[in-house]
């Protein structure tokens, strides 16, 4: 066999390929869905492509990556991740849509648009890791004062975010930390306090923080056709798209609203009506199916790292993939209000797609690792078994 195959077999025998096929599975996919809305004109699939070529890169390079490298330099990642959302809410790009959509949440780079947020929550993923396993390795996860401050390590984020105009993102935020908290074992009385805070505050927040735009978005689930010519025709679009392919859809490359373009941003926030329109139920199935494998595996390898950073880690890419999942295919299916949310893996959008797959690299490097501990483990137990020798044969 040739040097360059075992090379690439003794690669993948570190990495848990069933991560790496999933993620292969959704690409590919990803891939054959831009084709097809890119029959409406733009040409989806070359950028797509780009960006899973570039993701890929940079989650081989982070899975090679000691991720306890990454916590040693955890200011680094927090000063570039908060510099880009700065810089972006100061001298972004804003993008203007329909019913008063006005986000601030991209810069511009040679050739390209950038959305800081993307990498923002990866950072995020890095930075909270690193912060909650300093307070478990001090014993600190009962202080009061150091859980407050956990908090602020929250706050920044989702403040930028939402000054951005991106509260999509910064709902997104509020979700990657309350599921790493959670499982790291934070007392539950703080989640309730959060809880009970949140019921408190919707009424401040519904008068003077969401704009008319999303108030008109949340209040139009309870009657879209109502709003189907204005806030709901999105939605609307979505769900005929998704219901008229029924089992097996109307084909690739054959759906006749995903070729017209009729369900706005087709491409990004609603590619499930493509796939629902082109194949169906099975489509939709398979995309779904795809995500829990992803999201479970995630969790399997949190289970077997061996320390706690490593299961931070996982448990922080876990809770993006599984809560953005949940609200993309929540807004396409009417069930929650449209918030500007990708569909992870699926959806186009170079930032997006890079970003994840930054993740992606770094729980493969978790999963490399994880017999670290054991080795740790092992050479305490030689070290105490040699004492006790010494003390039986002075």
């Amino acid at each position: 066999m040739p040097a360059f195959f075992i090379a690439v077999k003794d690669y993948f025998k570190k990495y848990d390929a069933v991560f790496w096929i999933t993620s292969l599975f959704m690409s590919s996919y990803c891939l054959v869905l831009m084709f097809s809305v890119s029959r409406s004109g733009t040409d989806f699939f070359k950028n797509q492509a780009t960006a899973i070529i570039f993701g890929y890169i940079g989650a081989v390079f982070l899975g090679e990556l000691d991720y306890h490298l990454l916590e040693k330099h955890w200011k680094i990642t927090a000063i570039l991740c908060m510099g880009f959302l700065l810089y972006a809410l100061f001298f972004g790009i804003a993008i203007e849509g329909a019913s008063g959509v006005n986000a601030k949440a991209w810069i511009k780079l040679p050739g390209v648009t950038f959305q800081p947020s993307e990498l923002a929550k990866i950072g995020f993923i890095i930075t909270l890791a690193t912060h909650l396993n300093y307070l478990k390795k001090n014993n600190l996860m009962k202080s009061f004062g150091q859980i407050m401050l956990l908090g602020g390590h929250l706050v920044i984020p989702v403040v930028i975010s939402h000054f951005q105009g991106d509260d999509g993102a910064a709902i997104i935020f509020v979700c990657i930390f309350l599921v790493v908290c959670f499982m790291a074992g934070i007392q539950m009385r703080y989640f309730i306090g959060v809880f009970l805070s949140i019921f408190m505050i919707i009424p401040i927040a519904w008068r003077f923080v969401l704009s008319e735009y999303q108030k008109k978005r949340i209040t139009a689930l309870i009657n879209l056709e109502d709003y189907a010519l204005d806030i709901g025709f999105q939605q609307i679009q979505g769900k005929i798209s998704i219901g008229s392919g029924k089992i097996f859809g109307y084909g690739l490359f054959k759906g006749p609203r995903t070729g017209c373009d009729i369900v706005p941003v087709q491409e990004s926030d609603f590619i499930f009506s493509a796939a629902g329109e082109e194949l169906g139920f099975i489509g939709c199935m398979l995309v779904v199916i795809s995500l829990l494998v992803l999201i479970f595996r995630t969790l399997k390898i949190a289970r077997d790292s061996c320390d706690s950073l490593g299961s931070y880690m996982c448990f922080g890419f876990f809770g993006l993939v599984l809560f953005q999942t949940i609200f993309n295919i929540g807004m396409c299916l009417s069930l929650l209000p449209v918030m500007g949310l990708t569909l992870p893996f699926y959806s186009s959008g170079g930032s997006s797609a890079m970003c994840l797959y930054l993740g992606l690299g770094v729980v493969q490097s978790v999963f490399s690792r994880k017999t670290d501990g054991d080795m740790v483990t092992l050479d305490k137990n030689i070290i105490v078994l040699s004492e006790k020798q010494k003390d039986q044969n002075p």
